[in-house]
C-alpha cells in the first residue's frame, strides 16, 4: 500500500502563520444583521480586502518568499499574475529587500499594475489569450537566475493563504461552512487544510463565476480539465484549469462548488458597499453572491466567507454597480 504525501498540512498552516505575525494583517471579521436575514443563516465576513495589498494573497507571497535564501533574495524573484499575487509578491520582494519581475496580462486592472509598479516591481506585459505567463516568467527566471513564486502552485504560498480561514476559526470558533472564491485553488487548499484539520465535520463550499468554471467541471470529471480562456468581470478567477497541486487538495477535501453570473456578482458588489460599506472586487463578491442568490443550497446556522480582496478602481468599481450597469 503506498500513500501520498499532501503538498500542504494543517501543521505547514500553522507555521505560516507564526511566520506572518507582525508582517501580514490580522483581517476583522464583519457581522451584518440584514445579511443574516436575507440568507437566512449566521454569516462570518473575512475580510482580506484590509489585507495588506488589498488581498490575502500577501499571505502566501510573503510566506514562500521570505523562506529564500540570503543568495537567492539577492538574485530577485520572478511570479505572473493578473494583479494580487503581481502586488503582494512586489510588497514581498520590497520587505525583504529584493526585486521583483512581474507577468502580467495586458488588459490586467490598471490600478494593479500601477500598485504593482508603486512597490517597485520590473513588469513584463502579456496577451493572457494568446501568451503563456508560465513560460514568459520561467524564461526570464532561468536567464535572470530569478526564483519564481507562482500565484497558487505552491506548497509555501497555499499554507500561506490557509492562514485567512485559521484566523477565522480562532476569531469565531467551530463553522458549519466555508466559503471561498476558488481560481487556481490556493486559497481553498490552504483553508480546506487547516479548516478540517480543525473542524472535520466543516463544509467547504467554493464559487467560481459561471464563465470560468474550471475547477466545478474538474471535481466532477475527477481530474484537471481545461476550458478556454473565460472573458469575466472577476479577472482573479479568469483561469483556463485547476493548478496540479492545488486540484490534489481540493478534489479531497472541497464538498461543492457554486456559480454565480456576471449580473450576480454586481449585485454582491453593490450590496457590500451600500450595506455592509466595503469596497470588494468581482472576484471577492463571489461567495457573497452565492449566498445572496441561494446558490450556494441549504445553508447550515454558522457559515464563514472569505472576502478575498477589494482591488478595484472608482472608476471600475462605479462602471460595474453604478446605474445602468450591465
Amino acid at each position: 500500500m503506498t500513500t501520498t504525501t499532501p503538498p500542504v498540512t494543517a501543521d505547514d498552516v500553522r507555521d505560516a502563520a507564526a511566520r506572518l505575525k507582525g508582517v501580514a494583517h490580522r483581517t476583522p471579521v464583519l457581522r451584518s444583521r440584514t445579511l443574516d436575514a436575507l440568507v437566512g443563516a449566521e454569516v462570518h465576513l473575512k475580510c482580506e480586502n484590509f489585507q495588506r495589498v488589498g488581498a490575502f494573497k500577501f499571505r502566501g507571497a510573503y510566506n514562500a518568499a521570505s523562506r529564500l535564501g540570503p543568495e537567492q533574495l539577492s538574485r530577485g524573484i520572478a511570479a505572473y499574475s493578473s494583479g494580487n499575487h503581481a502586488q503582494a509578491v512586489a510588497l514581498a520582494a520590497r520587505e525583504l529587500g529584493t526585486t521583483a519581475v512581474i507577468v502580467m496580462p495586458e488588459d490586467a486592472p490598471p490600478s494593479k499594475r500601477a500598485a504593482t509598479a508603486g512597490y517597485g516591481a520590473e513588469i513584463v506585459p502579456y496577451d493572457r489569450y494568446t501568451g503563456d505567463r508560465v513560460a514568459i516568467a520561467e524564461a526570464l527566471a532561468a536567464e535572470r537566475g530569478l526564483a519564481v513564486i507562482p500565484p497558487y502552485e505552491h506548497p509555501h504560498v497555499m499554507a500561506g493563504q490557509g492562514t485567512a480561514a485559521l484566523e477565522l476559526l480562532e476569531e469565531i470558533g467551530e463553522l458549519d461552512a466555508l466559503l471561498t472564491p476558488v481560481g487556481g485553488g490556493g486559497l481553498m487548499a490552504g483553508s480546506a487544510t487547516i479548516a478540517k484539520d480543525l473542524y472535520p465535520g466543516i463544509r467547504m463550499i467554493g464559487v467560481e463565476p459561471e464563465a470560468g468554471d474550471d475547477t466545478k467541471r474538474s471535481l466532477e470529471a475527477g481530474r484537471r480539465v481545461s476550458i478556454p480562456v473565460p472573458h469575466t468581470i472577476a479577472d482573479g478567477q479568469a483561469l483556463h484549469t485547476p493548478g496540479e497541486l492545488t486540484f490534489s487538495v481540493n478534489e479531497r477535501l472541497v464538498d461543492g462548488i457554486a456559480l454565480v453570473g456576471e449580473d450576480e456578482i454586481r449585485d454582491a458588489m453593490r450590496f457590500a458597499f451600500e450595506r455592509l460599506k466595503i469596497v470588494v472586487e468581482p472576484s471577492g463578491a463571489t461567495p457573497l453572491a452565492a449566498l445572496l442568490t441561494g446558490r450556494a443550497g441549504a445553508l447550515p446556522r454558522r457559515i464563514g466567507v472569505i472576502v478575498s480582496g477589494g482591488n478595484v478602481d472608482a472608476e471600475r468599481f462605479a462602471a460595474l454597480c453604478g446605474p445602468g450597469a450591465a
